[in-house]
């Protein structure tokens, strides 16, 4: 089996425990906020994925959401060491926790693989709705096995745009005045929960753009490579590319990427 296929394999095997868990009793607690919430299905989900790729890979490093906030930011101190590491495995177990504590659509799982720092596939799967996204680098994207690409419009205001509110206060404040300046310039704006299928509907085209402040690695890894091979577009808010532990991301379909900079250039997250 080649990694992307066991990628896509193991999200839907942890995407069935996640959906098995949401009518039944769980523990939730809180990870540095009240907005930042953590429960047992995500550890479980975590640990099911990191079992079977150290079963199937017994070589390859892994970095797990909950397994970092747990270690107290256990990679802090350790990012150039993920550019010599031969394949590194991106995981967030649930991207979206609050929208499954709240038995709201719109949580996922999401998977990623690098190799000596650079991003080869990933992989997003919805439980609620079934839709699995993947990429490969190299190979286009895919949602269910049908091609996607990013939309072809030219202007902001024939595109919805999407965008989150992160658990930092400065970040949170840093996307409320974006959306200050981006609500008058496009159709419409929507916040879903979950980075990774905010990132995933950016590359199918049913989001012309995204933008965020405050992510990590894991809610955006998989995503990255999926509008890549979409033919989008991924930067930071100063129009850098998209490098592993960016913090701000801004997303789209490459052809309106210098307008949503324009209108983000002058705020500070």
């Amino acid at each position: 089996m080649n990694h992307l296929d066991f990628a896509k394999r193991i999200a839907l095997d942890a995407g069935a425990l996640i959906k098995s868990k949401l009518d039944a009793p769980y523990v939730t607690n809180e990870k540095s906020s009240s907005f930042d919430l953590v429960t047992e299905v995500d550890r479980a989900a975590e640990q099911l994925i990191r079992q079977r790729i150290t079963e199937q890979y017994p070589g390859h490093a892994f970095l797990g959401e909950e397994e970092s906030f747990e270690e107290a930011g256990g990679i802090g101190g350790e990012l150039d060491k993920v550019y010599r590491v031969p394949f590194l495995w991106i995981v967030d177990p649930i991207d979206g926790t609050s929208n499954f504590v709240h038995q709201i659509p719109g949580f996922t799982v999401s998977i990623a693989l690098a190799c000596r720092g650079e991003l080869v596939l990933g992989v997003i799967y919805d439980p609620s709705s079934g839709d699995l996204y993947w990429a490969e680098k190299g190979t286009g994207a895919y949602v269910n096995g049908s091609p996607i690409t990013v939309s072809d419009a030219n202007r902001l205001e024939q595109l919805m745009i999407g965008t989150g509110f992160p658990t930092d206060e400065g970040a949170r404040a840093a996307v409320v005045e974006c959306l200050g300046k981006l609500s008058p310039k496009c159709r419409s704006i929507r916040s879903m929960g979950s980075a990774a299928l905010q990132l995933a509907y950016v590359a199918s085209g049913k989001l012309g753009a995204y933008w965020e402040y405050g992510l990590s690695v894991w809610d955006t890894a998989a995503g990255v490579v999926l509008i890549q091979e979409a033919g989008g577009t991924v930067t930071d808010a100063a129009g850098q590319p998209f490098r592993l532990f960016m913090k701000n991301i801004v997303a789209s379909n490459g052809r309106v990427q210098e307008q949503m900079l324009d209108h983000m250039k002058l705020v500070e997250a």
